[in-house]
């Protein structure tokens, strides 16, 4: 066997690798993009949840000081999030219920959180 046969088959052979790989990086982009946009959406799921207990406590002060627990809620919110929440106040108990922002319109629901806060020595 010749020299020049070798390196032409060891060219081909680093070349079809070099496709592989190529092929093998392709493939892999859109399960990297699916975890990214998983771990975001869990993000944005967990900050909702944080979100929705600052906003109950924060309206249960202010059941305590006799102001507007409902005004309280909302201003202890991000502007970007206080369109998606609900308040309900009962009595010493502030409910705050926060829908985060998905990339799936349906999924909102599903991860939705709501905290409940109360004023008062039981709390």
């Amino acid at each position: 066997m010749s020299d020049a046969g070798a390196a032409t088959r060891t060219a081909r052979t680093e070349r079809g690798q070099h496709g592989q790989a190529s092929v093998e990086v392709v493939a892999l982009v859109p399960v990297v993009v699916g975890v990214v946009l998983t771990l975001l959406q869990v993000l944005a799921a967990g900050a909702a949840g944080e979100h929705a207990g600052h906003a109950a406590e924060a309206g249960a002060v202010a059941l305590l000081q006799r102001t507007d627990p409902r005004a309280a809620a909302r201003a202890a919110l991000p502007d970007w999030e206080a369109g998606r929440m609900r308040v309900r106040v009962r009595g010493d108990e502030v409910s705050v219920r926060v829908r985060p922002r998905t990339l799936v319109p349906g999924l909102a629901g599903l991860l939705e959180h709501t905290a409940r806060a109360r004023a008062g020595a039981g709390s």
